[in-house]
C-alpha cells in the first residue's frame, strides 16, 4: 500500500489541484470577468457544438441497447465466480441517489411548467403544451443519461474487476493506452479531465442544491434568496459531507441513500394520493407512449432550420446532455465500484429501467400535479419558476394540507440527496487521483469534499444558474470524447475475449482489488 504523502505527489493529483485552484483564484480575484467569459464561452460551445452533444447521447444509448440484446449481455463485470457486492435495493438506492437525487427535486416541478409555458414547439399554455411538456421532462430524464452513466460504469467495472486493471478512467482504454500508458502521460490526461469534469458537473449539481434549500428557506421563512446565502448553504452541507466522508461506501453512503429512498416515496405517495390523482395516472400512460413513440425524432432534433422555438435545444436538451456527460466520470465510476459480480445484462437492465421508470413516475406525479395546478386550479406555480426556478417544487408544496411539513421534508431530502452526491464526488475523485485505489485515504477524499464545495461556490457567487450551465457544458465536451474511445475499447476487448475464450486477468492486480474491498471500510 502506497503511504498518504505519496499520494499527494502523484501527478494526476497535482495537475489537478493546480487546474482547480487557478479556476478558483480566477473566479475570486475577477468574479465580474469571470462570469461574462463563461457566457461566451457557454453561448459558443452551444452554436459551434451542440450538436455533437446530440449526436453523442444517441449514439451512447444505440451502444448500451446493443450489449444489452446481444450475446455479450452474458459477461460479467468480474470474474465468472463472482456474486454481486450489493444486493439489487441496496444497489439501485445506491446509483440513484448517486445519480439523479438533486436534479429531481431541482426539475421535477420547474422544467415541465418551463416546457408548458415556454414548449419547443406550439403554443403555450394549452392542453397541448402540457403533454409536449411532460414528453420532454421523460425524455431528458429518460434513456439517454442513464446510458451515458451506463457506458462509463460498464467500461470501468469491466476492464477493473475483469481484466483486474486500477479503477482509473484511464484503465478503459487500455486496449489503446497499453498496461503501462494507463498511468502514463496520455492516462494522466484522461484521469485530469475526469477530474476537471467530475468537479464541474458536481459543482452543478451542489449548485442547483443550494438554490433549493434557499427556496425552501424563503418559502417557510421569508429568507431571500442571495448569492451569499447560496454560498452559506453550499459551505453547511460541504462540511456534513466532509465528515459523512469518513464512514466510506459501505456505511454512511448506503445509510442516507436508503433513508432518502424511503423519504422520496413518502413524498411521491402524498402528493399522488392528496393531488389529481387521476389526472396524474392518465398524463402517465399519455406521456409514456409519446415519449416512447417519439423517442428517435426527440434524439436527433437540434432545429438545423429554425423551425421550433429559438435558443430551446440549446438551453435544455443541449445542457442536459452537457450535464450528464460531465456526470459520467463520477456517476460511471461510482457505480462502477459497487457494480463488481454482475453481468452486463444485469448492470444494463438494473441502470437503465428502474431508474428511468422512477424518473417517469417522479415527473408525473409532481410535475402532473403543477400542471394541473397552473391549467385547471389556483395557477401562480409558473409565476414563481419564471421568478426562480428553485420555487417551484416548494410553490407546489404549498398548496397542499400541512404544506410547511410538506417542504421540510422535502429539504430534508435534498440536504440528503447533497450529501450522499458530494460525498460520492469526493470518493471518486480520490481514487482517480490515488492511482485507482478502491478505498482512497480520508484526507484525500476531504480534500477534494472541500474544493468541489469551493467550485460551486464559486459558480454560484459569480453566475447563479447560467455558470453552472457554462460549467456542465466545458466539462462535458472533452470527456464525450474520451467516452466515444471507451466504447470502441469495450467492443473490442469484449470481441476478442468471446472469440479467444476468457482472458486470464492479471492475478496481482486482481488479489490487490479483493485485498482492498475487504480491508475498506
Amino acid at each position: 500500500m502506497e503511504s498518504e504523502g505519496s499520494i499527494y505527489t502523484k501527478p494526476t493529483f497535482l495537475i489537478a489541484v493546480i487546474v482547480v485552484l487557478v479556476f478558483l483564484l480566477f473566479g475570486i480575484i475577477a468574479p465580474d470577468a469571470f462570469g461574462e467569459i463563461t457566457g461566451i464561452v457557454f453561448d459558443t460551445m452551444i452554436e459551434y457544438l451542440g450538436w455533437s452533444f446530440i449526436l453523442g447521447a444517441s449514439i451512447f444509448l444505440i451502444v448500451i441497447l446493443f450489449l444489452l440484446l446481444s450475446p455479450f449481455g452474458h459477461v460479467k463485470l468480474g470474474l465468472d465466480e463472482d456474486e454481486p457486492a450489493y444486493s439489487t435495493p441496496v444497489w439501485l438506492a445506491m446509483l440513484f441517489s448517486c445519480g439523479m437525487g438533486i436534479g429531481l427535486l431541482f426539475w421535477g416541478v420547474s422544467e415541465p411548467i418551463w416546457h408548458y409555458i415556454w414548449p419547443p414547439f406550439g403554443e403555450a399554455g394549452t392542453e397541448a403544451a402540457m403533454h409536449v411538456a411532460m414528453r420532454y421532462s421523460f425524455f431528458h430524464w429518460g434513456f439517454h443519461p442513464w446510458a451515458i452513466y451506463s457506458v462509463v460504469a460498464g467500461s470501468l467495472a469491466y476492464f477493473s474487476y475483469r481484466k483486474g486493471l486500477p479503477m482509473l478512467l484511464s484503465s478503459c482504454l487500455e486496449p489503446i493506452l497499453g498496461r503501462k500508458g494507463i498511468e502514463g502521460p496520455w492516462g494522466i490526461l484522461v484521469n485530469v479531465i475526469g477530474v476537471f469534469a467530475t468537479l464541474f458537473g458536481l459543482g452543478t449539481s451542489l449548485g442547483l442544491g443550494a438554490m433549493q434549500l434557499a427556496a425552501g428557506l424563503d418559502s417557510l421563512f421569508g429568507i431571500p434568496s442571495t448569492p451569499m446565502l447560496y454560498v452559506f448553504i453550499v459551505a453547511v452541507i460541504t462540511i456534513a459531507a466532509v465528515i459523512s466522508t469518513y464512514t466510506g461506501i459501505d456505511r454512511g453512503i448506503k445509510y442516507l441513500s436508503q433513508l432518502n429512498i424511503i423519504v422520496a416515496v413518502l413524498l411521491v405517495l402524498l402528493v399522488f394520493i392528496l393531488g389529481p390523482t387521476l389526472f396524474i395516472l392518465n398524463l402517465f400512460t399519455h406521456s409514456v407512449g409519446e415519449y416512447v413513440q417519439n423517442i428517435i425524432s426527440m434524439s436527433f432534433n437540434i432545429d438545423a432550420a429554425g423551425a421550433g422555438t429559438e435558443g430551446w435545444i440549446g438551453a435544455w436538451t443541449v445542457f442536459y446532455w452537457a450535464w450528464w456527460i460531465a456526470w459520467a466520470p463520477f456517476v460511471g465510476t461510482f457505480i462502477a465500484r459497487i457494480s463488481k459480480g454482475r453481468t452486463i445484462r444485469n448492470f444494463v437492465i438494473g441502470v437503465m429501467l428502474v431508474p428511468v421508470f422512477v424518473s417517469m413516475v417522479w415527473f408525473a406525479v409532481f410535475g402532473g400535479a403543477a400542471l394541473y395546478a397552473e391549467h385547471f386550479g389556483p395557477g401562480g406555480i409558473a409565476d414563481a419558476v419564471n421568478q426562480d426556478s428553485a420555487l417551484g417544487f416548494f410553490s407546489l408544496l404549498a398548496q397542499f394540507p400541512a404544506a410547511s411539513l410538506l417542504i421540510l421534508v422535502a429539504m430534508f431530502s435534498v440536504t440528503v440527496f447533497f450529501i450522499t452526491s458530494s460525498d460520492s464526488g469526493t470518493f471518486v475523485n480520490g481514487m482517480l487521483t490515488s492511482g485507482g485505489a478502491l478505498n482512497p485515504p480520508v484526507p484525500l477524499r476531504i480534500t477534494w469534499g472541500l474544493l468541489e464545495g469551493a467550485v460551486a461556490a464559486i459558480l454560484l457567487f459569480t453566475g447563479g444558474l447560467g455558470a453552472l450551465q457554462t460549467a456542465s457544458v466545458v466539462g462535458g465536451f472533452p470527456f464525450m470524447i474520451i467516452m466515444f474511445l471507451m466504447i470502441y475499447c469495450l467492443l473490442k476487448s469484449i470481441a476478442a475475449e468471446s472469440r479467444e475464450g476468457t482472458l486470464l486477468p492479471d492475478k496481482k492486480r486482481l488479489y490487490d482489488t479483493l485485498k482492498e474491498l475487504k480491508a475498506g471500510k
